[in-house]
């Protein structure tokens, strides 16, 4: 396994939801929900993140079609990792994110987060579910 931590995104048009792995990548916790502004800015936001956080790997979630295909989103998502893997230089990895922001939205409900709250933490919890499924496939 990698030494550092394992960055996981969950790359939208209006946010992008970041979690980071423990230093074991056994866990995944979430960090924060960045609103996005620019390219950018964003990737300058998700630099520092990296620096801070120590990571040496990023999974990104992708949002295939359910016939497994990829579709306009996922092309917008892969596009924006070809930039943050060019400013970086680090790896990306792509997880299929299939229904993770509909496990998302029913862990919030099942915990009983009002609407308005669950828009806040919405796309940091995709970006864990994203990254705690890559971690757990990895292990096997």
């Amino acid at each position: 396994m990698l030494s550092g931590r394992i960055m996981g995104l969950d790359v939208g048009d209006r946010t992008i939801g970041v979690a980071v792995s423990d230093l074991m990548g056994i866990t995944a916790q979430g960090v924060t929900t960045i609103r996005r502004e620019s390219k950018k800015k964003d990737i300058e936001e998700l630099k520092k993140l990296i620096k801070e956080h120590n990571v040496k790997y990023i999974v990104s979630g992708l949002p295939k079609n359910m016939n497994g295909t990829i579709g306009p989103q996922s092309e917008k998502v892969i596009k924006f990792c070809d930039i943050l893997k060019e400013e970086t230089g680090m790896e990306i990895d792509y997880w299929d994110e299939r229904l993770t922001t509909v496990s998302a939205e029913k862990m919030l409900i099942d915990g009983d987060v009002s609407r308005k709250n669950r828009k806040k933490v919405i796309d940091k919890l995709a970006a864990v579910l994203i990254l705690q499924n890559y971690l757990d496939f990895k292990k096997f």
